[in-house]
């Protein structure tokens, strides 16, 4: 297994290690129900080293990297970012990430950890025009920072003001005494705060000082327990889970991120807006359990004839609403919100209602 640079700082921290996307991470600490609430009121660092980072730069880099995803790469700016996806060619998506703007001929691709080699593998195979490459997924560490008081207390490590950063922003900014430090306000927990890269040797140095700076608000070490209900509270998409190879965005509700514009030429274009226009058998739904159960991923989702009309693809107990939530695959026929449908829970008919995101409102 691949271990990030403060893999022995989990350690000793107490942190419960799983194998995740080949690494050796922190699943929990305190534990989940504690650190999810942590993030939701105050302030906690999570340790997302094991995402991919790619750099895209030179004379054909926009080009590239708006071919190969959905969201128009026309519309960012210096200094933005951008949640998009990969179309695999083939109706499918190959990843989804978040793309940075530097300037026009630099950007920064960021991926999933357990698609970091077939994601630098499709990128390159579709570099047909000569855009300059790099894989700094294995010198990079990452650290997400995530809660409403994220800002005010990492503002504490950095001349540079930060906590009026608009959303999906960065800037790189001298950090905790470490130069060229790459903050952006991104995350994946709806609760505010940011996301920083920075070389491996500077993680503890940068971990030490984010730990203490945050000590008067509150602040944790999260695991990745709470970094999935967290996301899911939200609606977020996790790929191998809501989106994979088979889903197309307009299938998982991402049509948000595929822009069908002039100018925006991406991979599987006319195919994705043939879908749009004539609808999909199938689509991606949230719902919430009117009856007591926990919704599990791969769970079937039934009418009130016990009919099958779909798969859960992602669910939980919701540690801020105290019920199960869930999202999965729903039958067209069954997607309008309010409708009542059925988990099958160990051959139990379970109700559930199909409910508007996000689930958690703050």
């Amino acid at each position: 297994m691949k271990k990030t640079a403060l893999n022995q700082m989990h350690r000793d921290m107490g942190g419960k290690m799983v194998e995740f996307a080949g690494f050796d991470m922190p699943v929990q600490f305190e534990g989940l129900t504690i650190e999810h609430e942590t993030v939701r009121k105050n302030l906690g660092v999570f340790d997302v080293s094991h995402m991919g980072e790619f750099w895209v730069e030179g004379p054909k880099a926009f080009e590239l990297v708006q071919r190969i995803t959905t969201n128009d790469v026309a519309a960012l700016y210096d200094g933005k970012v951008q949640y998009s996806c990969f179309p695999n060619g083939k109706g499918g998506i190959v990843d989804d990430l978040l793309v940075y703007r530097f300037n026009d001929e630099k950007y920064l691709l960021v991926v999933n950890a357990a698609n970091i080699d077939k994601d630098w593998a499709w990128v390159n195979a579709c570099n047909t025009n000569g855009a300059v490459l790099r894989n700094a997924s294995d010198e990079t560490s990452q650290l997400a920072i995530q809660g409403p008081l994220a800002l005010k207390a990492m503002q504490k490590l950095t001349s540079t003001p930060i906590e009026d950063m608009e959303y999906y922003t960065f800037k790189v900014v001298d950090f905790a005494g470490v130069k060229d430090v790459l903050l952006s306000t991104t995350g994946y927990t709806g609760s505010g705060g940011c996301e920083i890269y920075f070389d491996n040797a500077d993680a503890e140095k940068i971990y030490k000082a984010m730990l203490e700076a945050g000590a008067e608000f509150g602040i944790k070490p999260i695991g990745l327990g709470a970094r999935d209900t967290l996301r899911l509270e939200m609606g977020f998409c996790l790929y191998g889970n809501d989106i994979n190879d088979t889903t197309s965005p307009i299938e998982a509700g991402l049509g948000w991120i595929t822009k069908f514009v002039d100018g925006n030429d991406f991979i599987d274009r006319a195919y994705m807006e043939q879908q749009k226009a004539s609808g999909v058998a199938h689509q991606l739904r949230a719902f919430e359990m009117i009856d007591k159960g926990i919704p599990r991923q791969h769970y079937e989702i039934c009418d009130e004839n016990g009919h099958t009309i779909g798969e859960v693809t992602s669910g939980t107990m919701s540690p801020m609403l105290k019920k199960g939530i869930g999202m999965g695959y729903i039958n067209k026929s069954h997607t309008k919100l309010g409708t009542e449908i059925f988990i099958k829970i160990r051959e139990k008919m379970i109700k559930a209602q199909v409910v508007k995101l996000p689930f958690y409102k703050g």
